[in-house]
């Protein structure tokens, strides 16, 4: 068994003033109650919120603060990300930080998917984030929107990702799919996922922590949470080998794979398709987007059997021509079988029977 503890933080998240000082009273309460905890991740932009306007450049007096919370608690810290920009540039990325139990920034990592158009504004990173913690295991970040996207996911556990930290701010509708998404990912790729949302204008909540079988460990609801959980990265490494529950071995079989996808590559015009939509923009109200494709009719199932012909199961078959269609014929006279039948009356009904009221004896 390898065991390690990673707490996630849901927390009540402001848009127009700094949340710093919560993120790290809440730390020192988590640790107060749970001493035993090696790494904790907040939600993506918990320290700012989510306006760009409080952009920071990439050196700044918050880093250092996370950094000594870190140092001070001996524990792994990523602080779920901020905008920081580019001085060069100007250009402002989501990065998320990996602070390391001496306090130390090892990994910066931007995210890969801004949630277009909704983001706009906000440059895409193009570097993964792989990170390992000595004696325990391999460790992959991505941030929010990037799930969506197996491919980042795809690219992480190709690298020896066990566990995948997904910090998001998530406070939309799609809450409920998001859910679904990380459960199928941690299947798909046979890995560990932790998923922390946050509250306020920092999300709905409702974070996961999901093992590599798509089980369900811990989620949160719509309040503020702290939820430390000691996962096994022994289960990754035996479910990687043997399959989930001894079935699907998908890294494998994707390893041996015998296609690969011309999809992946820009000049295949395999995505001819995506290129007859239209840009990535937010709909606007009345529009009529994508309902411009003409569907060909559906053809409406009927009986097995159409005017004495027969037909394919479930449809029915083209109506004959008429050979006699548009001619004028007389009607023949037919010779009448019988005398036609009396008409017969309705029979009286006697006072009483459809009331209910008629009175009957018994002799």
């Amino acid at each position: 068994m390898t065991p390690f503890a990673i707490a996630g933080v849901q927390m009540y998240v402001n848009a127009l003033q700094s949340n710093v000082d919560g993120m790290i009273h809440r730390l020192d309460i988590l640790m107060a109650r749970f001493p035993w905890t090696q790494m904790v991740l907040f939600s993506e932009l918990a320290p700012f919120g989510p306006l760009d306007r409080f952009a920071l450049p990439p050196e700044n007096e918050t880093i250092e603060r996370f950094q000594e919370a870190a140092r001070k608690h001996h524990v792994w810290l990523v602080p779920g990300s901020m905008f920081l920009k580019d001085p060069e540039d100007g250009r402002v990325y989501n990065t998320s930080l990996v602070i390391n139990p001496e306090g130390e920034v090892i990994r910066r990592y931007a995210k890969m998917f801004p949630f277009r158009p909704y983001e706009a504004g906000i440059a895409a990173g193009t570097d993964f984030c792989v990170f390992d913690v000595p004696d325990v295991g391999r460790f992959g970040l991505s941030i929010c929107y990037d799930i969506w996207f197996p491919e980042t996911t795809r690219q992480l556990t190709s690298q020896g990702v066990e566990v995948l930290l997904h910090p998001v701010l998530t406070g939309t509708t799609d809450r409920d799919a998001e859910l679904a998404i990380a459960r199928a990912t941690a299947a798909q790729f046979q890995c560990y996922i932790f998923d922390v949302n946050g509250l306020g204008a920092g999300g709905v909540g409702k974070s996961c922590v999901v093992d590599p079988t798509s089980m369900i460990l811990h989620q949160s609801a719509g309040q503020e949470d702290m939820f430390p959980i000691e996962i096994d990265l022994d289960m990754v490494r035996r479910q990687r080998e043997t399959g989930m529950k001894g079935l699907g071995q998908v890294l494998k079989s994707f390893r041996d794979r015998s296609t690969d996808f011309s999809v992946y590559d820009r000049s295949s015009g395999t995505d001819a398709y995506l290129q007859t939509l239209g840009p990535l923009e937010i709909p606007h109200k009345g529009s009529r987007a994508g309902l411009h494709v003409d569907v060909p009719a559906q053809r409406v199932p009927e009986a097995l059997a159409y005017k004495g012909h027969d037909a394919p199961m479930g449809f029915a078959p083209e109506p004959l021509p008429n050979p006699t269609a548009g001619a004028a014929t007389e009607p023949e006279e037919t010779e009448a079988s019988g005398a036609p039948a009396a008409a017969m009356p309705n029979p009286p009904v006697r006072p009483g029977v459809l009331t209910g009221t008629e009175e009957t004896s018994s002799g």
